[in-house]
């Protein structure tokens, strides 16, 4: 069964930016064949969650999916700040998550399937992680033909260090005041490492270029306009693997951060009775090949972390409410700007 599939044009989206303060980058309506709306906002593009959509519609044809792509700093700011009407938030960045969840803006829902998630990829029955997501360097290989590609971030700032006349300029990382996946890729680094302060004073030096998310970190690597980009999300970059030549994924062997793309059903949801059958849906991820292969993310896979011995989980729970803290917040990105020299 073949459901349409409506890009919503621009008029539109400017049209809700108008109704609500928060920012919208995309907008999408997959219809079905009934009256039944399922409301979705959403930090992943379109390229990787249209394939979800579809195989959910095919279990329930009658549902219409909407579907809203934002940053996820305004995915949070959506629905803690606006009170705005979606039925289900899905988000890279796990501290957000959790203080939605933390200060009540989140329903909780349970169900024979989401009992089966280890207990590292849910929170009290309200936040539930469907992938397991590397964050990786990549590289251009027309720069590294005759450069060792370095696998630890001892390595990496060696590197740099030793090269300033090709990496200057040419090195991509997050801006972390914009970015959330980028924030908590960043503090999380801080806390796995001592080097980490070290390589951002390295990249400042060197004229790191700032983005607010990972496909224009990777489209530029591609192109040759970085050499390499640092702590991209590694299901966006393998997703552009096959088809964007000249590219290369490093997983560092000192440590790899490993984020959880997670679902929550915001106290405002119209539809709570299917979006818990989507979180069903992502929670069996691993049960669907077909899916997993459209959309390059990886679903939870407890085997696979327990055999790569760098993986490090970002846990789920209120430790990562820490650095959302705002004076400590205030102090990191104040130290974040001094060794970047961003001001």
């Amino acid at each position: 069964m073949r459901l349409a599939y409506l890009p919503v044009i621009a008029a539109f989206s400017f049209m809700v930016q108008t109704a609500q303060a928060f920012e919208v980058e995309e907008h999408y309506v997959h219809r079905g064949l009934g009256d039944e709306v399922l409301r979705i906002i959403s930090t992943a593009d379109a390229a990787a969650f249209n394939p979800i959509i579809t195989a959910f519609q095919q279990q329930y044809p009658s549902v219409t999916v909407d579907y809203t792509i934002a940053s996820s700093a305004q995915v949070f700011h959506a629905l803690y700040n606006e009170g705005a009407v979606f039925d289900l938030a899905i988000s890279s960045a796990m501290d957000l998550q959790t203080k939605l969840a933390n200060d009540g803006f989140v329903l909780t829902y349970e169900s024979e399937v989401t009992e089966t998630l280890p207990s590292w990829a849910k929170w009290r029955d309200q936040l539930f992680a469907f992938t397991q997501e590397p964050a990786v360097m990549v590289v251009s290989e027309d720069d590294f033909v005759d450069r060792r590609i370095p696998m630890s971030r001892e390595e990496l700032i060696t590197m740099l260090r030793e090269n300033p006349e090709t990496f200057d300029g040419r090195i991509g990382t997050y801006d972390v005041r914009i970015s959330g996946a980028g924030y908590l890729f960043a503090t999380q680094d801080s806390r796995n490492t001592d080097s980490y302060w070290r390589l951002t004073e390295v990249m400042g030096r060197l004229n790191a270029r700032l983005y607010s998310g990972s496909q224009g970190m990777i489209k530029d690597v591609a192109e040759g306009r970085l050499a390499l980009a640092y702590n991209v999300v590694g299901s966006y970059a393998k997703s552009q693997l096959a088809t964007t030549p000249g590219i290369r994924i490093v997983e560092f062997d000192d440590y790899l951060s490993v984020m959880l793309r997670t679902a929550l059903i915001p106290k405002t949801a119209e539809n709570v009775a299917r979006a818990g059958d989507m979180i069903d849906f992502l929670s069996r991820l691993n049960e669907r090949e077909d899916v997993i292969a459209q959309t390059n993310l990886p679903p939870i896979n407890a085997l696979e972390l327990e055999n790569n011995s760098a993986s490090r989980v970002i846990r789920l729970g209120p430790g990562l409410l820490v650095f959302l803290d705002r004076m400590k917040k205030e102090t990191f990105l104040r130290s974040w700007e001094n060794s970047m020299e961003q001001k």
